[in-house]
C-alpha cells in the first residue's frame, strides 16, 4: 500500500496539520483525507504544493507498506 508522508515530514519541520490546512487552500474535509490516507487519488497540483511546501521531492512524500488493514478500512 502506498501512503502519503506527511505527518513524519510535518513532524520534521516543527509544523501542524492545521499550518499546512492553511498552506495548501483547499477544504478542511478532503485536506483531513488526503493526510489521513483516507482517499483513492491525489491531484498532481496538490502533489507539487507539498514538494514546495516541504522541500522535497514526490519520492519523499509517499512509503510503501505492507499494511493491509488500513485499505479495508
Amino acid at each position: 500500500m502506498i501512503k502519503l508522508n506527511v505527518l513524519n515530514l510535518l513532524e520534521q519541520k516543527g509544523k501542524t496539520k492545521y499550518w499546512l490546512y492553511k498552506q495548501m487552500g483547499m477544504s478542511y474535509q478532503n485536506f483531513s483525507r488526503m493526510i489521513n490516507n483516507q482517499t483513492k487519488s491525489i491531484q498532481y497540483d496538490n502533489i507539487e504544493a507539498l514538494c514546495v511546501i516541504f522541500s522535497c521531492t514526490p519520492n519523499e512524500l509517499f512509503t510503501i507498506t505492507d499494511d493491509e488493514e488500513t485499505s479495508k478500512g
